[in-house]
């Protein structure tokens, strides 16, 4: 159910508020291009800086928008349990079909810590949960064995993997079993992710180039390794030039050049520079999204 080109949405704004209707118009960009689900109010949706309500609206308006035709994967993650509770209970009573939920960040669980909290979110709904591990901004690294654990849990059925360690794959095969899913939670190494194992990425890539980024993974899943791999040279500049500075600015402002939404984020972030602008653009322009 949970495989391909998942966009991390982003979070359009206008003055500082929520822009609903944009928003709508997102979701039915997305499905239109060929994404296989979305994922609202991650991080590339600016979650930190969205108050609870903010949170729990974009994903009633998303989960309304894409109707059932694809998976809405909720962001329900926080480092306190409680929260993370309650934002799960409440993507179950709107209708998502899965939560993600990110490893606690900033006050560092150890390894029993973190199958604690999981194991509560589990226990709290009837949803699918999807691990996101990103140590790169939670501090913490949920180990191999440890997702293991979690794995036997029976609706813990998989991991958004943003470690960029493509051994992970393999190794958590063997701890948690071949039928767990595993998701690249990072564009630049999406192919050799899929190669060892994976099914899909959430990307923020896909926000401005979702029907490259679907054809991609569905090249990958077929084992049409060739065609991924030009897929692969085409994309590869607008990942890296997306992720020069926060990959949420990059990606609203390359949307903005495609008239989607603004480029506006919120405070601590700033949006992009001058000189990441014109590496965005000649990125655009090489994987053939503007002329």
């Amino acid at each position: 159910m949970f495989k391909g080109s998942i966009p991390a949405l982003v979070t359009p704004f206008k003055n500082g508020e929520l822009d609903i209707e944009t928003l709508k118009k997102l979701v039915e960009w997305h499905i239109a291009e060929g994404s296989h689900g979305i994922v609202p109010v991650g991080t590339t949706g600016e979650s930190p800086t969205l108050s609870h309500r903010e949170h729990e609206q974009v994903i009633e308006e998303v989960v309304k928008a894409a109707d059932g035709r694809v998976p809405v994967i909720a962001g329900a993650g926080s480092n306190n349990t409680v929260e993370a509770i309650r934002f799960a209970k409440h993507a179950e009573s709107v209708g998502a079909d899965a939560i993600l939920v990110v490893t606690p960040y900033y006050n560092k669980p150890t390894q029993q810590g973190m199958i604690a909290h999981f194991a509560a979110v589990h226990d709290c709904c009837d949803l699918p949960i999807i691990i996101y591990n990103i140590p790169g901004r939670s501090v913490v690294d949920m180990m191999p064995d440890t997702m293991g654990e979690l794995a036997k849990l029976p609706r813990i059925v998989g991991v958004k993997d943003a470690t960029g360690d493509l051994a992970r794959v393999p190794l958590t095969r063997i701890t948690c079993g071949t039928d767990f899913i595993q998701i690249s939670g990072e564009d630049a190494t999406a192919l050799g992710f899929n190669a060892h194992g994976g099914v899909g990425c959430i990307s923020v890539t896909a926000n401005v180039a979702p029907k490259l980024c679907s054809e991609f993974q569905e090249a990958t899943l077929a084992g049409d390794y060739a065609a991924a791999l030009g897929y692969q040279d085409r994309l590869m500049p607008l990942h890296v030039a997306i992720f020069l500075e926060p990959g949420l600015a990059g990606a609203k402002y390359a949307m903005s050049r495609l008239g989607l939404c603004s480029d506006e984020v919120r405070l601590p972030l700033t949006t992009v520079s001058e000189g990441v602008k014109a590496r965005i653009d000649d990125a655009m322009r090489h994987a053939g999204l503007m002329n």
